[in-house]
């Protein structure tokens, strides 16, 4: 089986899409006679190549982080570069991945739902839709908390590999929890109105040379025609 693997994170090689890709791909080399390429959307000047290698795919798996409910831009391109293969007889199964910092698996429902329209326009069997919350920033996470996610794709990956399909009880295991129980969600609200719910971004920001200028508002103001 050939699987070719899109990689939709900004941040390319360095990126939590990457880890838990090489964790399912790792999986899915076990069964004798699998190959796999890994494309990296981030990698703009190859836009033709992402097209010719989607048109010459078995199986993709189109993986990517989701970004205050939206996918990345570069994501966005490549879907609308694959227009021309609409309807198209022999395009590849697909299935997709995306990966958030929010913990709850319903902050994704939405995009799964345009995904698998986005498989019927493209003639493409759709494979389903591999959800997984609370991923932000994993390689920084104790190897205590990974252990089970790392696991996880591998086991997905592997029977992925033997069957061609997603193994929904792993899906659904994955995409755990739908929402947060009451006490918990109460637990954030209050978390919110500390300085605590905005360390990461605080460290972000920094690392960026753009702490000073978070409470900007450079379009404030401004006349539209």
């Amino acid at each position: 089986m050939r699987l070719t693997a899109f990689n939709g994170s900004p941040r390319g090689e360095e990126s939590t899409t990457t880890i838990l890709l090489k964790h399912f791909i790792n999986g899915f080399i076990t069964t004798e006679g699998n190959t796999h390429e890994m494309a990296y959307l981030n990698r703009v000047k190859d836009g033709d190549k992402f097209i010719k290698l989607f048109q010459e795919a078995e199986r993709v798996f189109l993986a990517f982080p989701l970004y205050d409910d939206a996918m990345p831009a570069i994501v966005k391109t490549f879907i609308e570069s694959l227009e021309p293969l609409c309807g198209r007889a022999d395009n590849p199964s697909i299935g997709f991945l995306v990966q958030s910092g929010f913990p709850e698996a319903i902050h994704s429902r939405y995009v799964e739902r345009y995904l698998e329209k986005l498989a019927r326009r493209l003639s493409c069997k759709y494979l389903g839709t591999v959800i997984k919350g609370h991923a932000n920033r994993i390689e920084e996470q104790p190897g205590w908390m990974t252990k089970k996610v790392f696991k996880s794709f591998y086991k997905l990956g592997k029977t992925f590999g033997e069957t061609g399909e997603f193994d929904d009880r792993i899906v659904l295991e994955l995409a755990k929890p739908e929402k947060l129980p009451l006490f918990q969600r109460w637990i954030f609200r209050l978390i919110l109105k500390t300085p605590l719910a905005n360390l990461n971004w605080d460290k972000l920001l920094k690392e960026n040379d753009a702490y000073e200028k978070r409470f900007n508002k450079p379009y404030m103001g401004e006349k539209t025609s």
